[in-house]
């Protein structure tokens, strides 16, 4: 009846569903994905990769890629705002502001605490043909690009999906246990009548990947976002280097944005914006290589339901971001990690169908805080692009007059300059968003409260406070093996396994988790954590101080790296207890 059948379907072959795909190999599920695109990315597009996503890309084994063709991290230490680029004149080209950046390229101390990985720099034209390499290396001829979805109906057991070759024309038939739609939101959500809800419109941007030398202006190595304020033009500017060789003022490529109004009819000639560019960029005598111009609008958006039966949806077919603060392609790669294990359990028996509703009970809010967090950015950026002078029609000397205020030495200024560093400092709400990153937490039937109240935290955007709680992240911990060597805590969670840490005193856990994964044939493992004693040794007390339990104790952690159930203390029954926390978790 079909010409092919696989327990998953991946439609769509961007990060979403290259990490998906890349996931279920690691775990041991068979997938096929197919997209309608001939190749991966021809847009820079996304580019900053945090440490959560590196920590999946370490479990698909492209992490040292990617931070091999990545930023250095001293040259994405720091962010800044300027009158212009280029031009003479101590008020062309003029720094106003500065501000650290990711942890200062990740090497901050809260930084360094919350994960073994540190933030990357990668545009999605050089990062996705890494991932389809991989993709296709763990599942030989099963990453098919310029294969298109052209049918799809679902029925209590599964999902059929007609696909058509387009490079030859013809179509053939996939049977799926379940489909996975992450693909833009193009076609699977459509058909499933699944809608996205949000802001639309908020302005126009349009977006040039060029070739250039600029080094002669863009200074400051440490900077790699550049926030231009263009008093010629009237709108802002946004400056981003692309490598590939050579990062910072000697990148070869550069990514150049321009902000116009949602009105701005002049945005859509090709003509007006390549002039709006040479001016903005002090190149009206050159002629820099112009590899692409895209357009695109300002909207955050999150899908009515992630799931419809058999098909469930990821990465941009569920939210779409503005690009402020990188949320966008990072959510999508969570959302993956999230739901590929689910799927994984489902289909090995170990959990029932059940589970899969938890993926967007856990994944939708904080998709939806990470849109609203992305759109509050960029309202920001608008704030502070509104200080800096009157817009495209009061005139590029009047424009001028309103940015020099900004380091004028009369007393009548000094009230304007504080409001706009008050201003520009709020936006570390961006840049220094570590909470939002990294300490974001579920709720959802998939995990199994303990009843204790989750720690205060101040500024829960820029503040991450590492608990072991179910429904956290696992705290980061550098531990020492028998044999001395170092080893991060995460690292020791695999793809598509449960890990056990107990206390030093927890071997009552350990056995009992040793004897339900023999009895069910659940992926579970257990360690002894502890400073003095255990499998590993907690040589700094990090651990012990964030697990929140007693050595008799043990916490249980998903294949994701969230806490899902956690014992303060010995059981009179072990077995019985874990059994039963797992019963809960998968649903069974």
């Amino acid at each position: 009846m079909y010409d092919l059948e696989v327990p998953v379907l991946i439609v769509g072959g961007g990060g979403a569903g290259l990490t998906a795909s890349m996931l279920l190999s690691r775990i041991g599920i068979e997938s096929l994905l197919v997209t309608a695109w001939p190749k991966t990315s021809i847009l820079p597009k996304a580019h900053v990769l945090n440490q959560r996503t590196m920590e999946v890309m370490r479990d698909v084994d492209v992490a040292d890629t990617i931070y091999a063709a990545s930023t250095p991290a001293e040259q994405m230490s720091h962010t800044a705002w300027y009158v212009g680029l280029a031009g003479d004149g101590d008020d062309r080209g003029r720094r106003v502001a500065r501000m650290e950046a990711w942890g200062a390229g990740g090497h901050s101390p809260e930084w360094l605490a919350a994960s073994p990985e540190r933030q990357a720099n990668l545009p999605q034209i050089r990062l996705e043909p890494v991932l389809r390499a991989r993709a296709e290396e763990l599942a030989p001829g099963r990453v098919r690009f310029h294969h298109e979805v052209t049918g799809l109906a679902q029925d209590d057991e599964g999902v059929t999906a007609t696909v058509t070759d387009r490079d030859t024309g013809e179509t053939y038939r996939v049977r799926a246990r379940y489909l996975l739609g992450c693909d833009g939101g193009r076609t699977v959500g459509p058909a499933v009548g699944i809608v996205q809800e949000g802001v639309r419109d908020l302005g126009r941007v349009v977006s040039f990947h060029l070739s250039a030398d600029l080094s002669r202006w863009a200074r400051d190595p440490e900077v790699l976002i550049r926030w231009l304020w263009l008093p010629s033009l009237g709108i802002p500017g946004v400056l981003v280097p692309m490598g590939p060789d050579h990062w910072g003022p000697e990148s070869e490529e550069w990514v150049f944005h321009l902000n116009y109004g949602p009105e701005d009819h002049h945005a859509l000639d090709d003509d007006a914006v390549l002039a709006d560019m040479r001016t903005a960029l002090g190149m009206t005598g050159e002629q820099p290589t112009v590899h692409m111009i895209s357009r695109w609008s300002l909207e955050g958006l999150v899908a009515d339901r992630y799931r419809v039966g058999r098909v469930l949806i990821a990465g941009d077919a569920a939210h779409r971001h503005p690009p402020t603060g990188g949320l966008g392609l990072t959510s999508a790669m969570h959302d993956v990690q999230n739901l590929t294990w689910k799927v994984a359990a489902v289909l090995g028996g170990h959990a029932g169908d059940a589970l899969l509703d938890t993926y967007e009970a856990e994944r939708r809010p904080v998709d939806a805080t990470n849109v609203q967090r992305s759109l509050e950015n960029a309202v920001n950026h608008i704030a502070i692009s509104a200080l800096f002078g009157g817009g495209p029609e009061a005139g590029e000397e009047e424009n001028r007059r309103q940015a020099r205020r900004l380091w004028s030495e009369d007393p009548a200024d000094a009230g304007f300059r504080r409001t706009f560093l008050a201003t520009v400092a709020a936006q570390s709400m961006e840049f220094d968003e570590l909470g939002v990153e990294f300490g974001y937490t579920y709720e959802s039937a998939a995990i199994v409260p303990d009843g204790t109240p989750a720690p205060e935290n101040p500024d829960p955007v820029r503040i991450y406070r590492p608990a072991a709680r179910p429904g956290h992240p696992l705290p980061h911990a550098w531990l020492e093996d028998v044999d001395g060597n170092r080893v991060a805590l995460a690292r020791l969670v695999r793809p598509g396994r449960f890990l056990l840490i107990a206390g030093e005193e927890g071997l009552a856990w350990c056995e009992a988790a040793e004897k339900v994964a023999a009895q069910s044939g659940l992926p579970l493992e257990a360690i002894r954590v502890g400073h003095l004693d255990g499998d590993y040794r907690d040589l700094r007390s990090t651990w012990t101080a964030a697990r929140g339990h007693t050595p008799q104790g043990a916490v249980l952690v998903r294949p994701d790296r969230f806490i899902g159930w956690r014992a303060r203390g010995p059981a009179t029954d072990p077995v019985a207890e874990l059994t039963t926390a797992l019963d809960t978790l998968l649903a069974r």
